[in-house]
C-alpha cells in the first residue's frame, strides 16, 4: 500500500456545528461521514451546539459554557458551572461584547490534543482559526478551512449597523483580527471557491500558494427532484438566516411585498428569526403576515421535499463564500434565483437566473418572470440540476480533502 492509500486518522475541529443551519455543521457531517467511507479514521472534536455526525464517525465533545444558546442567549453562568481559567475568559470576552468561541475552543482542543499525540496524523481546523491552533501546529500537520472570511461579514455588518451598534458590533467582530494572524500560518488552507480565495488572500493576507480550492458537495439521499409530488403554487423558498443583514431576507421580503400586489404568492424561509427582531418587524411593516411563513428544527428529507415541491427557490444574499443552499435548490431541480455576488455567479453559473444584491425591484421582477413561465421554471431547473450533477458531490470533496491532507503530512516538521 502505497502512503497515499493507507488509511489516515483525522481529528476534525469545530468551534459550533449546529446541524440544521449554517454551513460548518452541513460541512462536517458530510465531510467526516464520506472520510470513512473512503476508509479513514474521524474524529470530530466540537463545541456546541455538537452537530449529527453518521454511523462510524466518532464525536468527541468539547463543552464551552455555551453562552449563546437559543433558549438563553448571553446568560450569565451560575458559578458552580466555571471549571477554569479558560471559561473565565469565555465569560469576560462576552461581558465585554466581544465573542470568545474561536479563540476558547482552540485553547481547550490544544488541551484535549496534547493528551492525544500520536493518535492522529492530521488534524483539520473547520475555519476557527484561533491562537490554539498554533500549539497545535506543533504536535500535528494542521489542514486550515476557511468558507469564506469572517472579514466579509463584518464588513457588511457594520455599514448596517448605526450608532451604539456599530461600537458593539465592531468588538464582537474583534475575533477576526486573531484570524487574520492565524491563517497566514498555515498550509494549506481548503476554501470553497475562487471568491473565497481571492478574499482570503486580500483580507488574511493568506499566501495565494497555501490555498487550494475544493467546492462544497451536496448530499443527494435528501436533495433530489420529487416528480411525484406536486408543486405548492405561487410557492417561493429560500433558505437563509432571517436576521443576518449579509443574507438578503429583507431583500427578498419586499420583492415578494411587490410581488403579492399582483400575485398570488407565498414565501417559506428556513430560518428562525428573533422574536420582535428586525424580520418580524418587517413583515408587519410589509403587511406580509398571511403570505410568509418561518420554519425551524426540520430533518434534510423535509427539508429537501420542501424545496423539491417549491415552484421558485431564492438565495438573496449581499455576499456569500460558496453557498450550500444554492446547491441544494439546483440539486432539487427548483428554478433558483440568485444575487450576483461573491461566489454565487461561480457557483451557478448560467443556471440560475442572477439579479443584482440588494435590489428589490430587479428581484421583484425575476420572481415575476418565473411564476408566469412554466416553460421558463423548467429550463432553468433542469439547467441547475445538470450541473450539480456535474460538479458537485461529498464522495469527490472527501478525495480531494484527503490529497491536502497527504500535503500537510508531508511538510510538518515538529
Amino acid at each position: 500500500m502505497s502512503v497515499r492509500e493507507r488509511t489516515l486518522r483525522i481529528a476534525l475541529l469545530s468551534y459550533r456545528s449546529k446541524p440544521t443551519c449554517g454551513g460548518q455543521g452541513v460541512y462536517l457531517r458530510h465531510l467526516s461521514r464520506e472520510l470513512v467511507a473512503l476508509g479513514h479514521h474521524v474524529e470530530v472534536f466540537s463545541g456546541p451546539p455538537y452537530p449529527e455526525l453518521d454511523e462510524g464517525v466518532i464525536l468527541r465533545e468539547v463543552p464551552s459554557l455555551d453562552l449563546y444558546r437559543d433558549e438563553d442567549p448571553f446568560r450569565t453562568p451560575k458559578l458552580h458551572e466555571y471549571r477554569d481559567w479558560i471559561d473565565l475568559l469565555e465569560v469576560g470576552t462576552m461581558w465585554t461584547a466581544g465573542f470568545p468561541e474561536p479563540l476558547t475552543f482552540t485553547l481547550r482542543a490544544l488541551r484535549e490534543l496534547r493528551k492525544r499525540v500520536g493518535d492522529f496524523d492530521v488534524v483539520q481546523d473547520n475555519q476557527t482559526l484561533g491562537y490554539g491552533l498554533l500549539g497545535i501546529q506543533k504536535l500535528f500537520p494542521v489542514v486550515g478551512t476557511i468558507h469564506h472570511p469572517i472579514s466579509v461579514d463584518r464588513r457588511i455588518e457594520l455599514e448596517a449597523a448605526k450608532g451604539v451598534k456599530k461600537l458593539t458590533m465592531r468588538r464582537w467582530y474583534g475575533f477576526v483580527k486573531m484570524q487574520s494572524r492565524v491563517a497566514p500560518r498555515l498550509s494549506p488552507i481548503l476554501t470553497v471557491s475562487e471568491s473565497s480565495l481571492a478574499d482570503i488572500h486580500r483580507d488574511f493576507n493568506v499566501p495565494q500558494a497555501n490555498l487550494r480550492l475544493i467546492p462544497l458537495g451536496v448530499d443527494t439521499r435528501y436533495f433530489h427532484p420529487r416528480p411525484d409530488k406536486p408543486k405548492r403554487k405561487g410557492s417561493i423558498v429560500a433558505v437563509a438566516s432571517a436576521d443576518s443583514p449579509m443574507k438578503g431576507v429583507a431583500t427578498l421580503l419586499r420583492a415578494v411585498a411587490k410581488l403579492s400586489t399582483e400575485r398570488d404568492v407565498n414565501l417559506t424561509v428556513v430560518s428562525k428569526p428573533t422574536p420582535g427582531g428586525p424580520t418580524e418587524q418587517l413583515v408587519q411593516e410589509l403587511s406580509l403576515q398571511e403570505r410568509v411563513r418561518f420554519v425551524h428544527g426540520i430533518s434534510d428529507d423535509e427539508l429537501g421535499e420542501l424545496i423539491a415541491t417549491s415552484e421558485i427557490s431564492v438565495v438573496p444574499s449581499l455576499y456569500e463564500g460558496f453557498s450550500l443552499p444554492a446547491v441544494e435548490h439546483m440539486a432539487c431541480g427548483t428554478p433558483l434565483i440568485a444575487s450576483r455576488t461573491g461566489a454565487l455567479p461561480e457557483v451557478v453559473g448560467d443556471a440560475a437566473v442572477q439579479v443584482p444584491p440588494g435590489d428589490a425591484e430587479e428581484l421583484a421582477a425575476a420572481l415575476r418572470r418565473l411564476h408566469d413561465s412554466p416553460e421558463e421554471r423548467e429550463r432553468v431547473g433542469r439547467a441547475g440540476y445538470d450541473r450539480v450533477m456535474e460538479r458537485y458531490t461529498w464522495h469527490v470533496v472527501a478525495k480531494r480533502t484527503v490529497e491536502a491532507y497527504h500535503e500537510a503530512i508531508a511538510a510538518h516538521r515538529p
